[in-house]
């Protein structure tokens, strides 16, 4: 596979990714029909190379997090990634089928026929992140290769021996002109996001995204943006707390809450605060009796990272705001070394302007905000951006309905968070701030195909028939009456 990570100069690497990118649409053009047998195929090696190069993965993400428990990569990186695949392979076969659309009449009774066929777009871009840098490379590329499409890939430079093995992989299973991955910095993820692709899928910050979708357009390449956002948890009166509060420091705790779908806030009745507080305690330690050398906890993936969740928690003890840190061995975090661990931190009741509340936390600090009255939760909710998810606990039906018909997010969760990516016929994705389009399973296919609309005429003279054909006369005028009326 040709690399370009060494190449320091600009237009080097957009010269290096432009010959590539040609050389992939000049065999897809030549490929002609992408048969399921082939799709198939590739689906296949990619599966192949996950298991074979599973135990690789997990020690590259142990190293670049400098602490990611092997459960957690198996779980939610090459297990995520396998799924999808399989998923795809499954169904492919489905999905390629054609689709029979309604013909207008009267030509639908003279012979007139429609239908929609899924072609393959040509060649797809996928821009994807550090916190589950194998899973949200494979995820997507199920689709599009299920879809018949060539695949280039640019893995975050936050997690570079995760992209080494990535890459060995990708040179392992695919032909360059199948699948190429790009590894480097900055310099190459703006190379990239510069290229004449088909489609473009970016996951990652909204910030970022911006930029991602204004280089696009350029190139009038369609984008999809898997975003984040600030994810709301309503805890309602009628909830367990019990049972609510361990799925969710769950879905909080895993990664140390780098997840795209993490909450990121909870609303509680005020009455129940002192209570959420003490039985969230109560779950993290149940989970992690000790973290600073708990190899099941993960870390902040860099300083960057930890600098940024730290001024976080430094900002609120200025401002005086009270932050509990749940640290059930008491240990010393100030004292570690090579990693960049943080307990769990709930964030009681903080001020609306504290950046905790204002920016998308990506780690283990928890604000908790209080309500009165359930009405609350929806006009605060619906105060901010829409985020990617939406998360809601409890057994009221007409509350459950006011969340999910009143708020807007990208997906949302009944009495569980974060669980409703793992269902490949859901689609994922965002809405507003928090993306756009979405993909998995059927949607996915559909995102990275193009639907063609074919029209076949029937065999009459439909022109003279329906007096469109000139000079005017009289079948013009009953044509008009019949469409020009009430």
């Amino acid at each position: 596979m040709t690399s370009v990570a060494s190449a320091s100069d600009l237009s080097d690497i957009e010269t290096s990714m432009l010959n590539l990118l040609e050389a992939q649409r000049a065999d897809y053009l030549a490929e002609g029909v992408v048969s399921a047998a082939t799709r198939i195929d590739r689906l296949d090696r990619g599966i192949d190379a996950l298991v074979r190069y599973a135990d690789s993965l997990t020690e590259a993400l142990n190293s670049d997090f400098s602490c990611r428990p092997r459960e957690i990569t198996l779980l939610t990186d090459v297990g995520a990634s396998i799924a999808p695949m399989k998923h795809a392979r499954k169904h492919l076969r489905k999905w390629m089928k054609g689709e029979r659309r309604p013909t207008v009449f009267p030509l639908n009774l003279l012979g007139g026929r429609s239908r929609i066929e899924y072609q393959p777009l040509g060649v797809v871009g996928i821009i994807s992140p550090w916190n589950f840098p194998v899973s949200m490379v494979f995820a997507p590329m199920s689709g599009a290769l299920a879809a018949g499409n060539r695949v280039m890939i640019k893995p975050s430079e936050f997690t570079p021996a995760t992209s080494e093995v990535l890459q060995a992989m990708i040179t392992d299973v695919y032909d360059p002109k199948e699948v190429v991955l790009f590894t480097g910095g900055p310099e190459v993820g703006q190379a990239f996001s510069n290229l004449p692709l088909d489609h473009l899928l970016f996951t990652g910050a909204t910030s970022v995204a911006r930029h991602i979708m204004a280089a696009a357009a350029r190139n009038l390449v369609p984008v999809t943006l898997e975003l984040g956002g600030k994810s709301p948890v309503i805890i309602s009166r009628t909830a367990d707390l019990e049972k609510s509060l361990g799925r969710i420091m769950l879905g909080k705790t895993m990664n140390a809450g780098q997840i795209c779908l993490a909450p990121d806030y909870l609303l509680v009745p005020e009455e129940k605060l002192h209570d959420v507080i003490a039985i969230a305690q109560k779950a993290v330690a149940a989970m992690y009796p000790s973290l600073l050398d708990n190899a099941q906890y993960t870390s902040v993936v860099n300083e960057r990272h930890y600098q940024r969740l730290t001024g976080y928690l430094a900002e609120a003890e200025e401002r005086g705001v009270k932050t509990i840190a749940i640290n059930p061995a008491a240990e010393d975090f100030n004292a570690q070394q090579g990693t960049y661990k943080i307990p769990p931190t709930l964030i009681p009741e903080p001020p609306e302007d504290l950046k905790v509340l204002q920016e998308e936390i990506f780690g283990p600090l928890l604000p908790i905000r209080t309500y009165r009255e359930f009405s609350e939760t929806i006009d605060y909710i619906n105060s901010k951006p829409r985020p990617l998810a939406a998360y809601y606990f409890g057994d009221d039906a007409n509350e459950q309905s006011a969340v999910e018909t009143r708020t807007t997010s990208g997906g949302m969760c009944i009495n569980d968070v974060v669980m409703h990516v793992s269902q490949e016929d859901l689609p994922f994705g965002g809405v507003g701030p928090s993306g756009m389009g979405s993909y998995h399973g059927l949607e996915g296919f559909r995102t990275f195909s193009h639907a063609k609309s074919i029209f076949r005429q029937a065999n009459v003279d439909i022109g003279k028939l329906s007096g469109m054909l000139p000079p005017y006369g009289k079948a013009t005028q009953r044509s008009i009456r019949m469409q020009v009326k009430k």
